[in-house]
């Protein structure tokens, strides 16, 4: 698996808070690996793995921003 990238903000400035990186790499191992589990299972349940790629990408494609930038605080 591929590293982690280092985070930036919208205005490219790197994210260097120790604890933000944390709960970022914890947050990604864990959706790394439900994602592996539900692939898995549909291909044990005999589901294409081309549709099981497509089906991810269409849910991370269709994830919302519930944060206008103009209402985060830094």
């Amino acid at each position: 698996m591929k590293p982690l990238p280092i985070w930036v903000r919208n205005d490219d400035s790197i994210v260097a808070c120790t604890e933000k990186i944390k709960v970022m790499r914890e947050n990604f191992e864990e959706l790394r690996q439900l994602a592996q589990d539900a692939f898995e299972d549909g291909i044990l349940m005999e589901v294409s793995e081309t549709q099981m790629r497509e089906v991810l990408h269409h849910f991370v494609d269709a994830l919302i921003n519930p944060y206008p930038q103009d209402k985060i605080k830094h």
